[in-house]
């Protein structure tokens, strides 16, 4: 009877030192990102914000309003845009598919197409 307590408090102790001895290490949060929601970047550096029904580009340098206008999705991947270009004073509409949640492959009314990318 001694015995079997003996290896019953051993093997208690075995699995509480086990327990005791693991530690715990916690992932890196990543930031959740929903739908088109944010800021992205052109290859040329330019930023386009989408927030809440609101389109805009601005330049990185002196921040200047390029463009302006409203998004709405058309599917849970594909955006389209309506836009003024306030350079140019025109209009346009460019339609943008989510290739992953940090890429848009986008094209124009007038056939140009371009990427963006999300600032992190």
């Amino acid at each position: 009877m001694n015995t079997l307590r003996i290896i019953a408090i051993g093997t208690l102790a075995a699995l509480l030192a086990a327990c005791q001895t693991a530690t715990y290490t916690p992932r890196p949060i990543q930031p959740q990102t929903q739908g088109i929601e944010g800021q992205w970047t052109d290859p040329n550096g330019i930023i386009s914000s989408f927030i809440n029904g609101r389109f805009e580009t601005r330049t990185t340098d002196t921040n200047s309003l390029l463009a302006e206008g409203t998004y709405r999705y058309v599917s849970d991947r594909m955006v389209e845009i309506e836009l003024t270009s306030l350079l140019r004073q025109t209009n346009s509409r460019v339609n943008c598919a989510m290739a992953s949640p940090s890429q848009l492959n986008c094209t124009s009314s007038t056939g140009s197409q371009f990427t963006l990318v999300r600032r992190i």
